[in-house]
């Protein structure tokens, strides 16, 4: 399993460059409730994609060790998407909501298109 860990620091590495394209866009544009949204979302993201990451860590495990697994944690996931809504409706003039959505959702596509970058690059 040691592939997952090395898929999880390459994923990290671009949700870090898309975290440093926020904070410059926080620190230098007009939009600040949004990209402070984009910088929530995607840091509670980055934590939802260690979770995953642990999880399979642990699923892949317990499958070798002939062990029943009880979740991949889809209810910490949705617990932390929870908690990130009520932070932005409970500060909207702080947090744009929208934004702190699509910064949840951005681990996803992280994943989706690391998918595609690295099944091009095994066809080469």
């Amino acid at each position: 399993m040691p592939e997952i860990k090395v898929t999880f620091q390459r994923q990290r590495k671009y949700i870090f460059l898309l975290l440093s394209v926020y904070v410059l866009g926080w620190g230098f544009t007009p939009y600040q409730s949004i990209f402070l949204g984009l910088i929530f979302g995607t840091s509670l993201s980055l934590f939802n994609l260690w979770l995953i990451s642990r999880k399979a860590l642990q699923f892949g495990e317990a499958v070798e060790r002939g062990e029943k697994v009880r979740s991949l944690g889809t209810v910490s996931r949705m617990a932390t998407a929870v908690f990130a809504v009520m932070i932005a409706l409970e500060y909207p003039d702080k947090l744009h909501l929208i934004s702190v959505v699509f910064g949840l959702m951005t681990s996803y596509i992280v994943i989706m298109i690391d998918y595609f970058l690295q099944s091009f690059q095994l066809r080469k």
